[in-house]
């Protein structure tokens, strides 16, 4: 099934939110090779065509052979080099900006950016001294000058890592001391199969985060089944859910979820490529979800690596889904409605939204 042909075809052109969307997977790869060249780190090729030829992909691959991708240009980027992280945060409020998002949040494991141990160094090169800490801070300030020129908003989410539970506690900590500052929120990424209650520092850290209010989003049911969800929800009390396909597999959860109005943060293009839906897109759970009029939103994921800018999701749903453009304006709204900015920002948000789709304004929240 060809889907290159729907990339970059505008087919909503009113304003939008997106929720589930990976910082270090939304870097463009002309800064990918700055910093690798000033940096004298290797990559596996030295043109924006080269590059994207390892980096960004077009048919489906396991979810493995997907992460293992950040390792070719992550090096470039990560480990000590504060111009970097400040950079790719500024751009990624521009290239929003472009696609018509007016509100987004975007995710990253403050660790991975600056943690040495974690991302390979070449021999070369000097280990980082960045502090999860300091990486916190420079995103904001990338997302605080990127809303300043392009009159959109930026949010961040801080990732807990599956098979590193060590970090947690700290991400919480972080969580608390930057909420003021662009942090909305945190979220657990990584492999589906390790289970938190076998790695208490995240039920630890994400008992912590609901006494403290600070919102939670989960990565579950993307390959992983659908016991991973109800964990989510059940044990880590997350309010929304990262790609949740799989929850359809069991009746009772998800009309329990559908009650609770749990949202969903859908990528189709996304759960193409790695294989976490059936590769018919006529047959993808976001069908279910719209019919069943689930709360959800669409969103890109990683758009560096699925080459793809939020106009692909849109079109494929179209296309493949069925969705109308009644549809985009309610999932959007869903995004908003479900969305981590305190309650004020929140519905200015949504009159936002309102208004430029022309609906009432009778009920915000």
């Amino acid at each position: 099934m060809a889907h290159n042909s729907t990339n970059n075809v505008q087919i909503f052109n009113k304003p939008r939110v997106e929720l589930h969307l990976h910082l270090d997977g939304a870097i463009k790869p002309e800064t990918i090779l700055y910093f690798g060249k000033k940096r004298g780190i290797k990559l596996p090729a030295d043109s924006v065509e080269g590059l994207m030829s390892y980096v960004g992909y077009d048919e489906p691959r396991n979810l493995t052979e997907f992460l293992e991708i950040f390792s070719y240009y992550m090096p470039a980027i990560a480990s000590g080099d504060r111009d970097a992280v400040r950079r790719i945060a500024y751009e990624l409020v521009e290239m929003k900006a472009k696609e018509g998002v007016i509100y987004f949040e975007a995710r990253y494991s403050p660790h991975l950016f600056a943690n040495s141990n974690v991302i390979p160094i070449p021999w070369n090169q000097k280990p980082g001294d960045l502090t999860p800490d300091e990486v916190v801070h420079l995103v904001n300030q990338g997302f605080q000058e990127g809303e300043k020129h392009f009159k959109i908003k930026a949010r961040s989410i801080l990732c807990c890592m599956r098979h590193i539970p060590g970090w947690s506690t700290e991400i919480v900590s972080l969580c608390k001391k930057y909420r003021n500052e662009g942090v909305v929120g945190m979220d657990l990424a990584g492999d589906e199969s390790l289970n938190c209650k076998l790695n208490s520092g995240h039920c630890t850290a994400y008992e912590e985060a609901f006494k403290s209010g600070i919102h939670r989003t989960v990565h579950a049911g993307e390959v992983g089944p659908s016991t991973v969800v109800k964990e989510a929800v059940d044990v880590l009390k997350a309010e929304r859910i990262g790609h949740g396909y799989h929850t359809i597999d069991d009746f009772c959860l998800y009309k329990r979820l559908l009650k609770l109005n749990i949202h969903f943060e859908i990528c189709p293009w996304s759960s193409y490529l790695t294989g976490a839906c059936d590769p018919d897109l006529m047959k993808h759970p976001a069908i279910r979800f719209r019919e069943d009029k689930a709360n959800y939103s669409l969103n890109t994921d990683d758009p560096l690596i699925f080459k793809s800018t939020l106009d692909k999701d849109y079109c494929i749903a179209s296309k493949y889904m069925g969705f109308t453009e009644d549809d985009f304006m309610e999932a959007n709204i869903n995004g908003a409605r479900s969305c981590f900015l305190p309650d004020k920002e929140k519905e200015e948000l949504l009159l936002t939204l309102y208004e430029a789709y022309g609906m009432v304004q009778s009920t915000v929240c």
